[in-house]
């Protein structure tokens, strides 16, 4: 399989083939009562779509190029608010315990 860093829609397809493949060598095998006869040709077959599958299962994880951008101008902006905070200048919100009880007038009828 190719060590392409997405999984297109193609790629998807592939590996839905070789798993109907590696069923249907099962299943052909087992009719012919010789499910064991040849153990390294399985694993051989097992191997392969265990590889491919693996692919699938992180193919979220692998970034393209945009995503990677925009990972990193997140990851800036995230440790440029760490910094401000850090010098003080308090970027952060806090609460401050206010609740609208404690407004002698209130401007807003009840």
């Amino acid at each position: 399989m190719s060590d392409d860093q997405t999984y297109d829609e193609g790629r998807a397809e592939t590996l839905r083939a070789m798993l109907r493949l590696l069923a249907a060598r099962i299943q052909a095998l087992d009719a012919g009562d010789v499910l064991l006869a040849n153990p390294g040709e399985l694993m051989q077959w097992l191997g392969d779509v265990r590889s491919e599958l693996f692919h699938y299962e992180v193919r979220c994880t692998y970034d393209t190029p945009e995503i990677a951008e925009h990972r990193r101008l997140v990851d800036e902006a995230r440790a440029s608010d760490e910094r401000s905070v850090d010098d003080g200048y308090g970027s952060s919100w806090e609460p401050t315990g206010w609740t609208p009880d404690d407004d002698e007038e209130s401007e807003w009828p009840r």
